[in-house]
């Protein structure tokens, strides 16, 4: 999957108009001599298919290549912005799976009720609203109007040490992982609901009712585990869409994530930060899917027999 994902990314960047050298073309002070230099320095100068195998050769051995924009080594580029980028998202799915839970739940245990109502009024809301305009609606209403959190960046013109500077770097966190929690709610919420309606249905439900058990034990012995394996499977698929959401994000509150960094290597034509970031989200992307995966046979262990 991974060298699937390596060639089509190859081509499809290759293939966009214009280049990195596109500005150095129209100047008239750059010769062609020069940019043919530039190109060879790079390796741009040979076949797209030779650039492939000396680019997979040099992933193999770790080494994504030097950054066109920078000089910089693209590996510790990335890295340096790979961990904000990372506690973002996962703080955000801890939380989506947390409150889908409740609220889908809660839904489906009041069937057609006020609640029942107003949770699926809000996770349309949330599923409709888009993420660059929330972010927006955000700096305006609790930055710019209320002021209670920072507009954007991720530390304050005051440099702090130690728990202070922890506490500081969450302060300008709230409104991005907000947005990224507020939007990712609508889908899971539904999706709890449908599910929970179901169990709700079943014979096995109705017997366990008929037992007199009390709610708590329900839900704890019959609804969650018949929940667990598709919410883990939703989750475990939908992590390409939180990494890719945060592009947006970062970008809006200036957070120097790996999104950032994504967004403006692709308007700088910058082939070889673009190249590691897409294959690191990719592996990232498949792990969580295997763990995911995994921990559908620690919650079923029947699941792989006959």
């Amino acid at each position: 999957m991974l060298l699937l994902i390596s060639i089509i990314s190859f081509l499809a960047i290759h293939a966009a108009p214009n280049s990195f050298f596109g500005a150095g073309e129209l100047n008239p002070n750059m010769t062609k001599e020069a940019i043919a230099k530039l190109k060879a320095v790079y390796g741009l100068d040979k076949p797209l298919l030779e650039q492939y195998f000396s680019w997979m050769k040099n992933i193999l051995t770790l080494n994504f290549g030097i950054s066109f924009v920078s000089g910089q080594d693209v590996s510790s580029e990335i890295l340096k912005r790979l961990p904000i980028t990372l506690w973002m998202n996962i703080i955000a799915l801890v939380v989506v799976f947390g409150l889908s839970l409740f609220l889908g739940i809660k839904a489906a245990l009041k069937h057609d009720s006020k609640t029942d109502i107003f949770i699926r009024q809000l996770s349309l809301f949330s599923f409709s609203m888009p993420s660059f305009y929330l972010a927006l609606l955000f700096i305006i209403f609790f930055s710019i109007k209320l002021n209670l959190f920072p507009i954007a960046g991720l530390h304050s013109l005051t440099p702090k040490e130690g728990f202070a500077n922890i506490v500081d770097m969450a302060w300008h966190l709230v409104l991005p992982i907000g947005v990224m929690i507020f939007v990712g709610l609508g889908s899971m919420i539904v999706y709890v609901r449908s599910l929970t309606l179901e169990i709700l249905k079943s014979d096995y439900y109705y017997f366990a009712r008929s037992r007199g058990l009390r709610e708590k034990e329900l839900l704890r012995y019959y609804i969650l585990p018949n929940l667990m394996p598709p919410i883990v499977t939703l989750l475990g698929l939908s992590l390409p869409g939180l990494i890719g959401g945060s592009v947006i994000l970062e970008s809006i509150f200036g957070i120097e994530g790996m999104g950032q960094l994504f967004y403006i290597s692709a308007l700088s034509r910058d082939y070889p930060i673009i190249m590691g970031i897409l294959m690191i989200t990719a592996f990232l992307t498949l792990l969580g899917n295997m763990l995911a995966d995994l921990l559908l046979l620690k919650l079923n262990p029947y699941m792989n027999r006959e």
